[in-house]
């Protein structure tokens, strides 16, 4: 669905005809636009995005809004956060975690894979890795040179194989095999982190976790939820603005808008769905064709980064490893 075009936004205010005293002159009567909210920042009047192909068509009318002077309340930060929350979900109603796992080993060694490259990577990498090391204890067991080799691919090979090997072996010696449910646990595996942890417990376990990447610290710094760095004190502040219940998917959320479309260097700000809520408008490229573009993923109408994605997922499966570029 095209959003609306939004007359008043922009929109000049009325001065009211005054009799000057001589030597005075007449000040005209400020006025609100007329879709201010209360708190003093304003939203646009554009009906939300709930499709790919509408989320395209975000013009950058729809992005423009007034800015205010006044210093958003902490109230209002926190009513706008949710709001960007409530609309991601309408733009992202698939959004899921995009490294392929079949269970929460899997999801594990996925995740510890992720590091320093793409999801699309470590997924064109896995397939290979399963069918040679299936369990922990196969993975305990490896040749560090063999399951290097396989590994090459993600990068960081020699480190990451270090890792594998000493989480399988804690996961074979101190918990029979079995991924343990406990962030408490988890964080003490070898190369598991608390963003590691997060991604097991969310989506492997049910429970709920935020997962502070770079494209999430990135997000929610340019939408003013948090001027924080560290990702720990990150993860506090944002779990202290939405309920529990929501972490996991705000998480994916974010992530998915991250990597489609709020990019690191040139953000897609004339085809993004929740402009007219973000306080970095104009940070990238706002004229709408242009930015359309710049577009990834299934946004973009290019595969995505699973080669088993979802039944829901609107987008193309990736190719394997090895497949040649421009087939599909």
């Amino acid at each position: 669905m095209s959003p609306k075009q939004n007359s008043a936004v922009g929109e000049q205010p009325s001065a009211k005809s005054n009799k000057a005293a001589k030597g005075a002159s007449a000040k005209p009567a400020s006025r609100k636009p007329a879709d201010a909210e209360p708190n003093g920042s304003a939203t646009s009047a554009t009906t939300p995005a709930t499709t790919p192909a509408s989320a395209k068509s975000a013009g950058s009318a729809a992005a423009r809004r007034p800015k205010s002077a006044k210093p958003e309340s902490r109230l209002a930060m926190v009513r706008r956060a949710r709001r960007i929350n409530r609309e991601l979900a309408d733009v992202y109603p698939y959004a899921h975690p995009e490294l392929d796992f079949r269970d929460p080993f899997e999801l594990l060694v996925a995740t510890v894979l992720s590091a320093q490259t793409t999801d699309l990577r470590v997924n064109q990498t896995t397939p290979a890795l399963f069918a040679k090391y299936p369990t922990p204890e196969d993975m305990a067991a490896a040749v560090p040179e063999e399951l290097e080799e396989v590994i090459r691919p993600t990068g960081f090979f020699r480190a990451k194989a270090r890792s594998l090997i000493g989480l399988s072996t804690a996961l074979r010696d101190r918990y029979d095999g079995e991924v343990p449910g406990t962030l408490k646990d988890l964080v003490t595996l070898p190369g598991v982190g608390r963003k590691t942890a997060n991604v097991v417990l969310g989506n492997a376990f049910g429970v709920p976790g935020l997962t502070v990447d770079t494209h999430f610290g990135r997000l929610v710094r340019r939408w003013k939820w948090t001027d924080q760095e560290d990702p720990e004190k990150v993860e506090a502040e944002i779990a202290a603005i939405f309920p529990k219940s929501e972490w996991t998917m705000l998480s994916h959320r974010i992530i998915f808008h991250g990597r489609r479309v709020c990019h690191s260097r040139k953000p897609a700000c004339g085809a993004c769905p929740i402009a007219h809520l973000c306080p970095s408008y104009g940070e990238g490229e706002t004229d709408p064709e242009k930015a359309r573009k710049l577009l990834k993923y299934e946004m973009g109408g290019y595969p995505g980064q699973r080669l088993s994605p979802p039944p829901d997922y609107p987008g193309k499966p990736a190719p394997p490893l090895g497949t040649p570029a421009g087939a599909e």
